[in-house]
């Protein structure tokens, strides 16, 4: 099997406009949360969220894109822009001569919401032969990332995405290690993306319960494994990763963020919402992801948890590192960094896998900020409110979706 490295990171979140200002932003504990400007909230049970703010679209896109593109798929192609800036490519272009061995796994949870929502007005108040623009089918079909990539890049390769709710980030980028590591193909830009801060996004996370309705302070609501967590904050952007086989990336003098030791995605088969007891199918995706990586459980310094800041999740995915690291569980760090970003659903993955790589390559642990009354559910360090300067060899990074779903990331620093 192949070796799979990171050579580039391509970010656009709540707290930063690039990798450089979200990372800045992480190791300062800072909140990504305020009041909802996309649409209005006044009959809203949450009118607060993690909006990306102050990004200019233009960065990587043209004016005739950015009026007609759904939200979601700017976000995708900016940070998969971004990322294949990072690795170095000029132009952003994969050369002529590897185009076919490079493809794309970019996807998203919810897709083109505000586009439905847009449509369907303007088609009931103007009627099908002037309500519907030419782009409405393109502008909400989920691969079109990928697609809108691989034109930008020219990657032949593979072309696909994932949709997993909020694993679907962590499924891409390991399903694009496999194909890497089996050699289907030489490199892959892998990640996903989401803008689902919409009336129906918000509306429907409300009526599930699902949502934090801690108005009257939105930089103190997501607050991850701590005993008055109300629920999750829903969030937007992107998290993109270049990812190369390791002895192609050397060839090519790139820089090396990480190596993608392991991948485990399995399903809890319990209920579409609700996590298994006790963590259950966490578990079992933890410890695959730890035989496919092949190392033992007692290498791993760091956890990137799901880390949602609903109770259930938060108390269960505790348990499941208990249960798989045993003694080792109370030497680990684990850190949500949803604590500031928020959950940004499908997208949550892919920056988390990228935050896991910049937190082995530079030695840093970001924090779980809004840790202030300790659950007694929830006993683990979470490297409470402020980042902590560590070198960790190995890291893992967990989410867990709607449906069951489950995906583990084992990455590891780079050592040669």
């Amino acid at each position: 099997m192949r070796r799979v490295v990171i050579t580039g990171i391509g970010l656009l979140t709540p707290v930063g406009n690039d990798l450089e200002s979200t990372w800045q932003a992480l190791l300062a504990g800072k909140s990504g949360a305020g009041p909802i400007t996309l649409f209005d909230t006044e009959n809203y049970a949450t009118r607060f969220a993690c909006e990306v703010k102050g990004w200019d679209p233009l960065t990587y896109l043209d004016k005739r894109e950015v009026k007609h593109l759904d939200r979601f798929l700017q976000f995708g192609v900016s940070a998969a822009m971004a990322a294949m800036d990072d690795a170095g490519f000029e132009g952003r272009r994969v050369p002529e001569a590897d185009a076919d061995r490079w493809g794309c796994y970019i996807g998203a949870g919810l897709g083109g919401v505000k586009t439905i929502e847009d449509t369907h007005d303007s088609g009931r108040a103007k009627g099908p032969r002037y309500g519907f623009s030419p782009y409405f089918v393109t502008d909400i079909i989920i691969n079109m990332i990928p697609g809108m990539v691989s034109i930008r890049t020219g990657a032949r390769g593979p072309n696909m995405s994932h949709v997993s709710a909020c694993s679907t980030g962590s499924h891409s980028i390991g399903e694009a290690m496999r194909l890497i590591r089996h050699g289907y193909a030489d490199g892959m830009i892998a990640g996903g993306a989401e803008a689902t801060i919409t009336m129906l996004g918000v509306g429907g996370f409300n009526a599930m319960r699902a949502l934090s309705t801690r108005n009257d302070d939105p930089t103190k609501a997501s607050r991850p494994f701590e005993k008055d967590r109300d629920g999750f904050v829903i969030a937007e952007g992107a998290g993109v990763v270049v990812l190369e086989e390791l002895e192609a990336a050397r060839r090519r003098g790139a820089r090396i963020y990480a190596e993608v030791l392991g991948y485990g995605a399995n399903a809890d088969a319990h209920h579409i919402t609700a996590p298994a007891p006790e963590g259950i199918g966490a578990q079992r995706c933890m410890r695959q992801a730890l035989a496919d990586a092949k190392i033992d459980a007692s290498r791993v310094g760091y956890i990137n948890a799901h880390g949602t800041s609903t109770e259930f999740n938060d108390k269960n995915e505790t348990a499941a590192i208990k249960a798989v690291f045993a003694d080792h569980a109370a030497k680990l760090a684990v850190s949500s960094t949803k604590s500031m970003t928020g959950h940004m659903l499908g997208a949550a993955g892919a920056v988390e896998a990228g935050v896991c790589a910049l937190a082995l390559s530079r030695g840093v642990l970001p924090p779980t900020i809004n840790y202030d009354t300790p659950d007694p559910a929830c006993d683990l360090d979470y490297v409470p409110n402020q980042a902590r300067e560590v070198r960790v060899d190995v890291a893992v990074s967990n989410s867990f979706g709607f449906g069951g779903t489950n995906a583990t990331l084992v990455v590891g620093r780079y050592q040669g």
